[in-house]
């Protein structure tokens, strides 16, 4: 008896527990509808900004002299004096004395030279007084002749022609002599072939040198270059640059090189002088020579020699060109252009790639936004939304 209610009394709830579930079943309320999310993917844009005037060329390359010489002296001696400016770093005029050799053994040469010269002098005006009485005579003795038979000619050696020739012989080889003690005189004093600044040196007061020793190492200060590397394709934006000629002074293709101090900059304006007739055989690059005249002036830091710069370059502009971020080219050369809400793949060439930036040449619109993001793959006619617009033509 026991036994069947219990039974009965668990059929119960678990009938009651049925009830109240398909109750909640079937009396829930319907959920909120939601909208489906579009399928159209968001893209990041940037304009595209119509370049105007030359293309600019943009390289970096290393500060090297115009004209670097090694000083050294002509004469042999003793160094008796060093021009104080004649020390790494200064900076000295052109035709200035950098150091002299002591000449006192040069001026007792040119003594004895002019000595020798004096005396050949002497020995010449005494060979003409020669010849002249040896003339006269002969000219007397014709006349005592006259009404004999033809007198003979007389020799050279008779009319002391000859020893003439030798006293004027005499007398150049002294005076040349004479020439060479002045020349190594002159020599015992070092200038500066040109206004420059001194890289380096190696000479004192007491120090012996000796013909051709080089004993410093001056540069040119009136203007520097700059060797820029660059491709070929980089090379034929600038027009006309192999018609340039070295330092005749042409300067239609402007330059401007920008050099870091600290956490600042400087730039300077120059131009392109010439490029070398000859590819690097390390890089395959071609060689553009931009001088920069008055590296040192006076403001701030100068364009040091071996400092490594950025050049830019102004080169030509045969067609309208356009100014990207990078991340707007893609892979063959190509550009997303977004045109009515969808993509336009459009084919462009590269003229540069400087720093964060590229320019192309292409069918593009000035302004007109490009794809730069949020894509990894496009196909002509996709359409795109842009950060913060709405589906286009209400689509989903």
């Amino acid at each position: 008896m026991s036994r069947g209610r219990n039974l009965l009394l668990a059929a119960a709830v678990f009938l009651g527990f049925a009830v109240v579930a398909v109750s909640m079943v079937l009396f829930r309320p319907d959920p909120p509808a939601a909208p489906t999310p579009s399928r159209v993917p968001y893209v990041s844009v940037a304009p595209a900004r119509a370049g105007a005037g030359p293309i600019p060329v943009h390289g970096a390359g290393t500060v090297r002299p115009r004209a670097e010489v090694e000083v050294a002296a002509q004469v042999a001696g003793k160094v008796a004096w060093v021009n104080p400016a004649f020390q790494s770093g200064g900076r000295v005029r052109r035709g200035q004395v950098l150091f002299r050799v002591e000449d006192a053994d040069y001026r007792n040469r040119v003594r004895q030279a002019r000595a020798n010269v004096a005396a050949q002098q002497v020995a010449l005006l005494q060979a003409q007084e020669e010849v002249r009485i040896a003339r006269s005579e002969y000219e007397r003795f014709r006349r005592r002749r006259a009404g004999a038979a033809e007198a003979e000619e007389a020799g050279p050696l008779a009319l002391r022609e000859p020893q003439l020739a030798a006293a004027r012989a005499a007398l150049a080889r002294d005076s040349a002599a004479l020439a060479d003690a002045e020349l190594a005189l002159s020599r015992t004093e070092v200038r500066a072939p040109f206004g420059g600044i001194v890289r380096s040196e190696s000479v004192a007061p007491g120090r012996l040198v000796a013909p051709g020793q080089a004993v410093g190492r001056l540069y040119a200060a009136d203007a520097v270059e700059v060797v820029v590397p660059l491709a070929d394709a980089d090379a034929s934006l600038l027009p006309g640059l192999w018609e340039l000629r070295a330092g005749d002074g042409d300067r239609r293709m402007a330059a401007r090189v920008v050099a870091r101090f600290g956490d600042g900059s400087r730039s300077w304006t120059g131009y392109v002088d010439r490029a070398e007739t000859a590819l690097d055989e390390r890089t395959r690059t071609v060689h553009v020579i931009v001088r920069v005249p008055g590296p040192f002036r006076a403001g701030g830091p100068p364009l040091l020699v071996g400092q490594f710069v950025d050049a830019r370059i102004d080169g030509g502009a045969a067609e309208p060109w356009f100014a990207l971020p990078r991340p707007a080219l893609r892979a063959g050369d190509e550009v997303w252009a977004v045109r009515d809400s969808a993509i336009a793949v459009v084919p462009v060439r590269v003229l540069q790639r400087p720093e964060d930036s590229v320019l192309v040449t292409g069918d593009l619109r000035p302004g007109e936004s490009v794809v730069v993001g949020g894509i990894s793959f496009a196909t002509e006619g996709m359409i795109v939304r842009t950060r913060g617009a709405a589906p286009p033509d209400g689509r989903p």
